[in-house]
């Protein structure tokens, strides 16, 4: 069991905990949130998803966050997960991101859509 992301306690009082599978969403959220320059020890961890939000919609912005997403889940995620799919889209000034990822400890298969956010 991992401690579930972002931190809480559950219903007894204790750390809330997740499975594996749980556990690796957590880190593809906090490698797609979080800004390059964020962390102090790890300068360059991260994708800056949120900074491209709210930038000018269009396909060049949905092409850059696919390239950045894609690399970034790579390089700090590579050893516990294979991308499969990842479609960015912009649309009337909402952005989307639909990720498709196979666990390598289990080989199971999971997708996760991120909705939200003004484009522009």
């Amino acid at each position: 069991m991992h401690i579930d992301f972002p931190y809480r306690v559950d219903e007894r009082g204790r750390t809330a905990a997740t499975d594996h599978g749980g556990h690796v969403r957590n880190l593809i959220e906090q490698v797609l949130f979080t800004t390059p320059g964020e962390r102090v020890n790890r300068p360059d961890f991260g994708c800056g998803l949120l900074d491209l939000v709210f930038g000018p919609a269009g396909p060049e912005v949905a092409a850059t966050i696919d390239m950045t997403a894609q690399a970034a889940l790579q390089r700090w995620l590579g050893d516990l997960l294979t991308v499969e799919a990842l479609e960015v889209t912009v649309e009337e000034s909402a952005l989307s991101v639909f990720l498709a990822y196979r666990l390598t400890a289990t080989d199971e298969r999971h997708s996760v859509r991120i909705d939200g956010g003004a484009a522009g």
